[in-house]
């Protein structure tokens, strides 16, 4: 197993009432196996693996769930960091009703966020490996209510986030301008900038022709939806005969297949939503009773 002791892409941890969510969400009136069997006392142990190699996120929120279940828990490999098979992750201790409370999520969040992190990862790796800067912004676009975990992956995949949400960032999509007439347009983008003149000018379009005018007229931004490499490539050069310089954002289809093929034709930025249909990570998970309620397991005190 090998990982970094502290990476730039490592952060704090969820708040604790998105992880009491989680949980109440699960076993909204407790666990009820546990219960019928009156197991809830009894003394265990529990140690969360990498079945294969993997980017790691969430093993704090992972730890913490535990924790808030009344056990005590150890991270092993942070977010952020590089696992290979067979290393364990977390190790956690304490009565069985704890245990089988968090473990399910635990294991879930895991596995769901160092799916997308490895995803990232792969693509950014790609890029530097080569030799180009450029970041790899990854959408909203991920499941409903699981913002919070998502842009954890992304950071811990050595990505960023495009938009957090609507509240942050300009970014006209072709749906607003349907309420706006074409002839319109470029006065609105102006009322629009010294409205929020703290605010960078995003626009989304699919025309080469479209991007020439938006660029005249100030946008700092050009999101490029479905813009293939070659359609891109000569884009930059227009832009660049008319002196005009804004951001070129490739978005719609950005794989790690084509991600080089986008910064190799003059991308500046890469946009996509790929890493958050990635498999997700196998986490092998062992959970042991801990015969005589022993004061200590693998280290980790019971109590």
């Amino acid at each position: 197993m090998s990982h970094s002791a502290a990476t730039s892409t490592t952060m704090d941890r969820l708040p604790d009432d998105e992880l009491q969510r989680w949980l109440h969400e699960d076993a909204p009136f407790g666990d009820l196996t546990t219960r019928a069997l009156a197991l809830g006392a009894a003394a265990g142990r529990l140690q969360f693996q990498a079945r294969g190699p993997m980017r790691v996120a969430a093993t704090e929120e992972a730890a913490r769930l535990f924790t808030l279940c009344g056990c005590r828990a150890e991270v092993a490999v942070p977010s952020g960091s590089d696992a290979e098979a067979g290393a364990v992750l977390l190790r956690a201790a304490g009565p069985a009703r704890g245990l089988l409370l968090a473990w399910k999520v635990a294991q879930t969040a895991i596995e769901a966020a160092s799916g997308v992190a490895g995803a990232a990862a792969r693509i950014v790796g790609a890029l530097r490996e080569q030799g180009f800067a450029q970041p790899l912004a990854c959408t909203r676009k991920n499941w409903p209510g699981g913002r919070a975990l998502a842009a954890r992956a992304v950071w811990a995949g050595g990505a960023v986030m495009h938009r957090l949400g609507l509240s942050e960032t300009l970014l006209v999509f072709p749906e607003h301008r349907v309420f706006i007439a074409p002839a319109e347009l470029r006065a609105a983008l102006g009322a629009l900038r010294r409205s929020l003149p703290e605010k960078k000018l995003v626009v989304e379009t699919a025309d080469g022709d479209e991007a020439m005018a938006l660029a005249a007229w100030g946008v700092d931004v050009l999101q490029l939806e479905r813009f293939a490499p070659p359609a891109l490539a000569v884009l930059r050069e227009r832009l660049r005969a008319s002196g005009l310089a804004p951001l070129l954002a490739p978005a719609g289809g950005v794989t790690a297949a084509n991600a080089l093929a986008y910064v190799r034709a003059g991308a500046d930025l890469l946009v996509s939503s790929a890493p958050y249909f990635a498999p997700p990570a196998d986490v092998k998970v062992v959970i042991a009773a801990a015969p005589g309620a022993a004061d200590v397991v693998d280290g980790l005190p019971l109590r």
